[in-house]
């Protein structure tokens, strides 16, 4: 990775933990560098990059300006163009499955590693708030803390690079977690399997051994991938039966 890119996703990581809105200015030129500890020329080829995208613009004598928030830059250049795919065929959520299992190996790896108690802390509440509003037999907000369950082991990892990916792809996770919950949650044995799998994963990370953490994870992602399509195998063999039975 180019000095630049990786100024990138400093650039872009620091203008999200600042919490900042369409239109403020970037703090000048001398005090970013400070901050992302690199060099002028470095920053100056990160901001162009960052122009050219549309997510900042630059105005003479003025400095340079937020005209797109991180997430939907985001949004446009990764998770819409994925999401029409999904719509156009829905074979492709496997796709995104399998880039899940690579991804999101790596993260729990690195957040056995790396977690603090503050990123321990995060985890368990996630994992909580899932089991708290299944039994609610709420799915939209469980489904909801299923993804925010994966985003903070993400952030445990303590790698920019990965957390950006991560959040970069979170609407399109979302998305996946909601269909694979609809699916796979339909029955209560299946809901178990998944509360166990997702503590494995936690108890891996709590235990600080990455071997666990990784298998535990992509187990679990495979599990739903094997789930989702012995349902999708059945709904069409009952669409046949019906079929059959009006001819």
């Amino acid at each position: 990775m180019k000095v630049s890119d990786k100024v990138v996703q400093n650039l872009r990581m620091l203008i999200e933990e600042k919490s900042m809105q369409v239109g403020d200015r970037l703090p000048a030129e001398r005090k970013l560098c400070e901050q992302l500890g690199v060099s002028r020329s470095s920053l100056r080829e990160a901001i162009s990059q960052l122009t050219s995208t549309g997510m900042l613009v630059s105005k003479v004598g003025a400095g340079t300006f937020l005209q797109q928030l991180p997430v939907n830059w985001s949004q446009n250049q990764i998770v819409e163009p994925l999401s029409n795919l999904i719509d156009e065929d829905p074979a492709y959520r496997f796709d995104v499955q399998e880039a899940r299992m690579v991804l999101e190996g790596g993260t729990a790896w690195y957040a056995a590693e790396r977690a603090t108690e503050q990123d321990l802390e995060k985890i368990r509440y996630c994992y909580d708030q899932i089991t708290h509003f299944q039994s609610l037999g709420d799915d939209d907000k469980a489904s909801m803390a299923d993804a925010e369950f994966h985003l903070a082991i993400a952030e445990a990892s303590h790698n920019l690079v990965l957390i950006q990916m991560m959040r970069g792809l979170f609407d399109l996770l979302q998305f996946n977690v909601v269909l694979g919950r609809r699916k796979v949650y339909t029955e209560a044995r299946r809901y178990d399997q998944l509360r166990d799998q997702h503590f494995q994963v936690m108890d891996a990370i709590e235990r600080h051994d990455p071997e666990a953490a990784r298998n535990a994870v992509c187990g679990h992602i495979e599990f739903v991938v094997q789930q989702v399509r012995m349902i999708d195998e059945e709904e069409a063999r009952r669409q046949r039966a019906s079929r059959l039975n009006r001819i």
